[in-house]
């Protein structure tokens, strides 16, 4: 619970940093972008409930492009779920937030876990 609960702020800071960027995402406050980072957890759990070779088997195949698509649906989504998280450029937005989002999100959990403040 602790870890999950610590993978949503994260994922809160994740998406305050690319709401900066010039992608077309935009965030009213922490609280919004901190909702938004449970919807977006909570999506992405029903991922993990698959088994490992089914999802190793579907990016291999898809050359990535399925687990890209999921993503992007998943931001999307969440845009639509959660007032104060907006997409400016619709589809071109929810495509370069997926991207920059798992982007600064994997950098973040490095870093996180290099100081050794997230397990390994």
């Amino acid at each position: 619970m602790i870890g999950f609960l610590i993978s949503i702020v994260v994922l809160a800071i994740a998406l305050l940093i690319v709401s900066k960027l010039p992608l077309g995402i935009e965030i009213d406050s922490p609280v919004v972008a901190l909702i938004a980072g449970g919807i977006i957890g909570a999506l992405n759990g029903f991922w993990g409930l698959f088994p490992n070779w089914f999802k190793t088997f579907n990016t291999l195949i898809s050359l990535g492009l399925i687990p890209l698509i999921g993503s992007v649906i998943v931001f999307g989504l969440t845009a639509w779920l959660v007032q104060g998280f907006r997409l400016r450029w619709g589809i071109g937005s929810a495509i370069l937030g997926a991207i920059a989002l798992s982007l600064v999100n994997s950098l973040l959990v490095f870093l996180l876990r290099q100081t050794g403040l997230v397990a390994a």
